[in-house]
């Protein structure tokens, strides 16, 4: 029987979803979440801070999102506290996205090798462990399998310049979703690293010179442009289909190609 792929937007309807990461309307996880939604799904969706509350809560109320959860993982117990509320909300996770990562400007503008402890634990906690936690505390929601997403980028592989102590977070980012993709496997449960081109988020400025890594990428990917939040977000959405249940394990790039050219 061929299948009918014609109720596109309804891919998704039942599914559950938890998006964390959004900062604004510029915000990869944005893009992400309307995708998500625009198939069906229902999200939770977290802040950061009261401070960001202001921009997320107006996308949550156009996402229709019943759930809507301040989350600093650097704050002892808010990461379990949203999964809690989820359980008890949604009684179930069919995907997780985690699209967040920071390090303290001394770490990041410096060098790898005169990067502080501090500074350096403070990378991987935020830009890699809370993933595995998140991972940990999701197992148990997706009773019936599922997908965790994170968002990594191609400074993880390569040398990028100024991208410094970030590459070596994303590097242990990416080693991640592949022991877990192992282990969560035989659950049903698949996970994945998305790897975007450069693009101009939030996060994005605290890299210096940033403006000349996009214009680097616009000239030398193969498709001639840019990717923009949608583009990830169409992608995304695809991969947390049950068409897409044997993708898993994997970084995928999303970047018109700008990874493949010397």
């Amino acid at each position: 029987m061929i299948p009918n792929y014609r109720d596109v937007a309804k891919l998704l309807d039942g599914k559950k979803g938890l998006v964390i990461g959004i900062a604004n309307d510029q915000s990869i996880a944005w893009g992400c979440a309307k995708a998500f939604r625009g198939f069906g799904a229902d999200l939770a969706i977290t802040y950061l801070n009261e401070k960001t509350k202001g921009y997320v809560e107006p996308l949550a109320q156009e996402l229709e999102a019943p759930l809507l959860l301040p989350l600093d993982v650097l704050q002892e117990g808010q990461l379990e506290a949203v999964f809690d509320t989820i359980g008890k909300t949604f009684g179930q996770l069919d995907f997780v996205l985690h699209s967040i990562a920071f390090s303290p400007k001394d770490a990041l503008h410096g060098r790898v090798v005169d990067v502080g402890k501090q500074g350096f634990l403070t990378t991987l906690d935020v830009s890699c462990w809370s993933f595995i936690r998140t991972a940990h505390l999701a197992e148990p929601l997706m009773k019936n399998g599922g997908a965790l997403f994170t968002m990594s980028y191609y400074g993880a592989q390569a040398v990028v310049e100024n991208y410094n102590v970030m590459g070596v977070a994303k590097a242990a980012l990416e080693a991640a979703v592949r022991y877990m993709a192992a282990e969560l496997g035989p659950k049903g449960i698949r996970v994945n690293a998305i790897s975007p081109g450069p693009l101009a988020t939030r996060a994005a400025s605290g890299i210096p010179e940033f403006d000349d890594l996009l214009d680097k990428a616009r000239e030398k990917a193969p498709a001639r442009s840019l990717v923009s939040i949608d583009d990830v977000g169409m992608a995304t959405a695809f991969l947390a289909l049950d068409a897409a249940k044997l993708i898993t394990g994997d970084t995928i790039f999303i970047d018109g190609g700008y990874h493949i050219i010397d």
